[in-house]
């Protein structure tokens, strides 16, 4: 039997959040770090069990993105894996349909950055693929952030946007996008 389940993350035990930071080191390979671990937190948990195991994790949480001379209300995904055993069973569209509703709901759009290897996933559910120039603000400024163009994907929700613009996301530590 397959479940998902939705919490935030002050609603999960630490085992929970244990068994879930594991699957994402499995998942990405050893490639997961602690500030993508951060960035994970203080949001919505999609969390994918499979007879008592947890086999997929992701979640939304909320970021600040610039665009169009506004700043918008993004529902940005976050520690999205499923562990290697349980890929290509749609275990990816139930934990991103999970997330997609708290976002649909929540906020004015989806936001996500994805590795080369999900882009296709991404483009099959609908998530649209930015063509125009990412930035970040910092402590320094407003940066170009070029090496992130092409990877990230939004979701319109109550925004009408222009794929090809500029995108300006928040201040965070580690990967910026």
């Amino acid at each position: 039997m397959t479940e998902v389940a939705t919490a935030h993350t002050a609603e999960l035990g630490s085992g929970t959040l244990s068994a879930a930071r594991s699957l994402l080191d499995d998942a990405f390979g050893g490639e997961f770090t602690d500030s993508d671990w951060e960035h994970s937190l203080g949001g919505v948990h999609a969390l994918l069990w499979r007879e008592g195991e947890l086999v997929g994790h992701g979640a939304v949480v909320q970021r600040r993105l610039i665009h169009g001379g506004r700043a918008l209300r993004a529902g940005y995904v976050e520690g999205v894996g499923v562990r290697p055993d349980q890929r290509h069973r749609g275990n990816g569209v139930a934990l991103m349909t999970a997330l997609e509703r708290v976002v649909r709901r929540a906020y004015d759009l989806g936001a996500l950055s994805s590795t080369e290897e999900a882009l296709g996933f991404y483009a099959a559910l609908g998530w649209q693929r930015w063509v125009g120039p990412s930035f970040a603000l910092t402590p320094e400024g407003v940066i170009r952030t070029r090496e992130d163009d092409g990877g990230i994907h939004v979701l319109p929700v109550a925004e009408t946007l222009d794929l090809a613009g500029d995108l300006t996301c928040d201040w965070r530590d580690g990967d910026l996008w």
